[in-house]
């Protein structure tokens, strides 16, 4: 059994993401951006109600206040602001949830917010202490081996550790940075193969060929991405001829 999970609800105003509807069908956890590095009300709603419909597990995904660079450039914030700017987003979709009639299951940070919290100790801290203190029966997905993860642990949280189908991995199991010419998986058979690498073997191939191990609980496919559906549908079907469920953590 894996946990299939997407970045979703990215939309606002007039920019679309026509994927997520598509999408919905071979998923089974929904991280709905809150607004901060995308999303807007009217599209949080929406997706709200899609993961309702379809009996999607939904996650928080709240992100740095960077809508033109979709939250995906550093930026210099303390703990303080971490923790605010996380229970701000926590809140704001939790309201639309509860609006639909679900049950918000778990946050998984986005973006800069994410990969700056898996090597900063005090930030994951601040994260995990909003998660908590929203509610502390609340999954956090985070990327496997990050401090996100030993936090949240420490603090009582269950956690999702969390690999990427269409991203590739740096020997130390960080994942290489999007600056960079190989950063995503665009091949159909390479994602298929790295996803079963992640289900049956519990490791990852790194960018040099090294076998890297990895705790692989939730595997994330990016909505945004270009191959996003032809993904999601290869890789659902591909794990269930090998006999892998897919069904969200704690479902």
């Amino acid at each position: 059994m894996i946990d299939l999970n997407c970045d979703m609800g990215e939309a606002f105003g007039n920019y679309a993401m026509p994927n997520d509807d598509l999408l919905m069908d071979y998923i089974s956890s929904a991280n709905i951006a809150c607004g901060f590095h995308a999303g807007d009300p009217g599209v949080m709603q929406q997706t709200v109600a899609l993961a309702v419909k379809k009996g999607v597990a939904i996650g928080a995904h709240p992100g740095l206040p960077d809508l033109q660079g979709f939250g995906r450039r550093e930026m210099k914030i303390t703990a303080s602001e971490a923790y605010q700017l996380t229970l701000y987003q926590i809140g704001a979709l939790s309201a639309f949830v509860k609006a639909a009639g679900g049950k918000l299951n778990h946050v998984k940070a986005h973006g800069a917010l994410y990969n700056m919290a898996a090597k900063d100790a005090t930030l994951a801290k601040a994260i995990v202490q909003a998660v908590y203190d929203f509610d502390p029966d609340l999954m956090l997905y985070a990327l496997a081996g990050s401090k996100m993860i030993t936090e949240a642990k420490e603090k009582g949280i269950v956690t999702a550790s969390e690999v990427f189908a269409d991203r590739t991995y740096q020997d130390d199991g960080t994942l290489t940075p999007r600056s960079n010419h190989n950063a995503m998986v665009t091949s159909e058979e390479d994602a298929i193969n790295q996803v079963l690498n992640f289900a049956l073997k519990q490791e990852v191939n790194s960018v040099t060929g090294n076998r890297i191990e990895v705790v692989a609980e939730t595997v994330c496919l990016h909505g945004d991405g270009a191959h996003a559906v032809a993904f999601a549908k290869l890789i659902a079907e591909r794990l269930k001829k090998e006999g892998i469920s897919i069904k969200a953590p704690g479902k």
